[in-house]
């Protein structure tokens, strides 16, 4: 008995109408990554391992998928070590490369190994997929796609006022109205936990911080107190992770806080300025809120943090994020270049928009005209017609068998094909095709040897 197929959990099979929808998200995102000046480069699904680890944090890097040696993976591997179990020293013995986390790092990869060749600042855009070894649940896959854009080379804050137009550009023409860009900066988590007194637990400090939304703030001071950060600092911290009212009223909090710390200091001004030049420019008419809690959890951030909350009616969480890394290419050899980035979340923005009912109605049309199937001569002569429409860049096709008309048409309103043409053996005697409008039910002769009319006819309702 064949076994029942399957796929790996947290991956999908995509259907051509679910295809046509994800392209029309790509597009969009492709063409105001150029309008935006950004170049596109790719990078190979896998990377060697120490390329990964220990660039997301201890979470991060265990749900890195990792890939067995080829061969003979456990010959390097003693009895001993294998009795010990000891995943970490095995993993190093077994596992040379892993499959791509995110497009971050690999990016930094990139660019130190091809810097010679880069102009910059350096604009890079990046659509591919990555897989993490997460717990699969709505939104969330073990292999998904990211879009990314980024700028290395640059200092300036201009950088992050441009990531906040470009997500207002990319939502806008998606009709993807009620998104929040919530903004929080490293900078003033550092601060924080500076002012705290626990300025060596910043990761341990941000991690568990970054989870308020997630498990409560009373899981979250539970994991605080298990990574060592005083009940006295958690208490002193608390106040904040609760604030309240217009981004300028907490930023003045912040301010009166963060005082006594110059780096915190500098991470309120920074964020202000973002926050002030946005409003003065009318840069975009998308949320900003500062959020203090946000963290985003992973190692390399260094100044603005940025995260996408889908509309508040969609249960869903983040559609994007990102934020400035200033010593990501450190770690490959390259000191000095400062980063700023940000990421559309294809998968969950695919999900949203599919429960906002916000896709084009017709955007699941694949074909524009297609042509019955009366017998061989017919149908040569309707190849004819066929390669006269394709060359003109009309997406047309002919049902290959000669059969029932009746099964012919059912297939073509499955395809939703707007224009049936009907091409017998009377009409070819006539010089003449039959077209028939599938939404209005009315039929239309046109000339075989003026095809042009019956693309000029058509032109309103494909466009």
């Amino acid at each position: 008995m064949a076994n029942k197929p399957s796929i790996p959990k947290g991956t999908r099979d995509f259907s051509p109408s679910e295809i046509a929808k994800r392209n029309y998200i790509f597009s969009i995102i492709r063409k105001h990554f150029e309008t935006f000046g950004f170049q596109p480069i790719e990078t190979p699904s896998f990377e060697n391992l120490d390329t990964l680890m220990g660039k997301y944090g201890e979470e991060g890097d265990r749900l890195i998928f990792k890939i067995l040696n080829s061969g003979d993976f456990l010959k390097k591997v003693d009895e001993d070590l294998y009795s010990s179990k000891d995943a970490a020293k095995l993993t190093s013995l077994i596992s040379e490369k892993a499959l791509r986390y995110d497009l971050t790092v690999p990016f930094a990869r990139y660019v130190v190994m091809h810097q010679n060749d880069i102009s910059f600042p350096f604009k890079r855009y990046q659509i591919q997929p990555v897989w993490r070894a997460d717990r699969p649940q709505k939104g969330r896959f073990r292999e998904f796609y990211q879009c990314d854009s980024d700028i290395v080379g640059s200092n300036s804050l201009l950088q992050e006022i441009e990531l906040i137009q470009l997500y207002n550009s990319v939502f806008n023409e998606l009709k993807l109205s009620g998104v929040t860009i919530n903004l929080n900066h490293r900078k003033i988590l550092s601060g924080i936990a500076e002012v705290i007194g626990e300025k060596d637990k910043l990761i341990p400090f941000t991690v568990a911080l970054d989870k308020l939304d997630k498990i409560g703030p009373e899981k979250v001071m539970t994991e605080m107190l298990a990574k060592g950060i005083s009940q006295v600092a958690i208490d002193k911290a608390a106040p904040l992770f609760s604030m309240t009212g217009s981004n300028e009223a907490q930023l003045e909090l912040l301010r009166d806080f963060l005082k006594t710390s110059k780096e915190g200091s500098k991470g309120v001004s920074e964020l202000a300025f973002i926050l002030d030049s946005v409003a003065e420019l009318g840069a975009t008419d998308i949320a900003l809120k500062l959020q203090v809690t946000l963290a985003r959890g992973l190692n390399y951030y260094t100044g603005t943090i940025f995260e996408v909350a889908a509309p508040s009616e969609v249960q869903m969480g983040s559609v994007g994020g990102g934020g400035r890394y200033d010593k990501l290419t450190d770690i490959f050899g390259l000191k000095d270049v400062s980063g700023v980035g940000i990421s559309f979340g294809l998968d969950r923005i695919f999900l949203v928009m599919e429960e906002m009912q916000l896709f084009p109605t017709d955007i699941n049309r694949d074909l524009d005209v297609f042509f019955l199937n009366f017998g061989p001569t017919e149908a040569f002569e309707a190849m004819k017609l066929l390669r006269e429409l394709r060359i003109r860049g009309i997406r047309a096709d002919l049902y290959p068998d000669m059969a029932k008309v009746q099964k012919q048409m059912k297939y073509a309103n499955q395809r939703k094909v707007p224009f049936v043409v009907l091409l017998g053996e009377q009409e070819i005697k006539e010089g003449v095709f039959v077209v028939k409008n599938m939404d209005q039910g009315d039929q239309t002769t046109f000339q075989i040897n003026k095809i042009d009319d019956f693309l000029t006819s058509i032109q309103a309702v494909l466009n």
